[in-house]
């Protein structure tokens, strides 16, 4: 629990130290917590990286409450990739669980979000709020049409996780025109549960908050799961098209960035 009142404020990374403090949260996430590694990680200086991060842009939580010299006040972060700025020839970073043909056909406005995570300190829904916002801010300056990107459920047991992915798949699978799909050699289905037989309630509460918002908003998820041993995870792709938030909901989050 913080011992203080904070005061967010949200801007994209503009520096050397900008990008450390955000790997540095990074680490501490998805290193410490949830066991995650990767090929460029830096366990000296625990740094979580990864050879995407100097292509993207990087949305940063800071709370100006904490001491400056305190991980840069970064609090919470967002990996931001438009397509326009994706090199020629390169694949988004989700494509190596997805098959993105649909969305990178659909001649639309994309903007991949990635590595998200929040302070543990900082969980009770108020940052990730802010984040929100800063991230709606970012869409409408940017004429961003459809959001997408991976999000996790913590562990690679699928039978713990039978509930909360059957019920995505009944209940929240994106439009066909942008439903993505998990790349055919690591495929984990979804629908492990019949409808009838599920207990909404209690699959529910298994869904990761981060999903869960991405859903409230209108956002919808692809077909399979991808079982990421390397982070510990169990992803699923989330898909939003923009223009599918409700009016109410979209000046809700813009009335909270300004």
């Amino acid at each position: 629990m913080l011992s203080h009142t904070p005061r967010f404020d949200v801007t994209l990374a503009e520096t050397a130290a900008d990008m450390r403090a955000a790997q540095r949260l990074r680490y501490d996430v998805f290193v410490d917590e949830l066991g995650g590694t990767g090929a460029l990680v830096d366990h000296a200086a625990r740094l979580e990286r990864d050879e995407y991060d100097t292509i993207c842009e990087h949305l940063l939580l800071r709370d100006l409450a904490r001491p400056a010299d305190d991980l840069d006040r970064v609090v919470g972060v967002y990996r931001l990739l438009q397509g326009k700025r994706l090199p020629a020839g390169r694949s988004y970073y989700s494509e190596a669980e997805y098959n993105l043909d649909r969305l990178r056909g659909s001649g639309r406005n994309l903007l991949e979000l990635g590595r998200s995570c929040v302070h543990a300190e900082y969980r009770s829904g108020l940052a990730m709020m802010a984040l929100w916002s800063g991230l709606a801010t970012y869409v409408e300056e940017n004429a961003v049409e459809v959001l997408f990107g991976v999000a996790s459920f913590h562990g690679t047991d699928i039978e713990t996780l039978r509930a909360p992915l059957s019920l995505l798949h009944h209940r929240h699978l994106a439009p066909s025109g942008l439903r993505v799909s998990a790349q055919p050699e690591h495929f984990q289905p979804m629908d492990l549960i019949p409808e009838a037989e599920l207990d909404m309630a209690a699959a529910s509460r298994a869904i990761p908050p981060l999903i869960k918002a991405y859903l409230r908003l209108g956002g919808g998820v692809g077909e399979g799961a991808f079982i990421d041993h390397a982070f510990n995870t169990t992803d699923v792709c989330l898909v939003m098209d923009t223009n599918r938030m409700s009016a109410k909901r979209k000046a809700f989050h813009t009335q909270r960035a300004s």
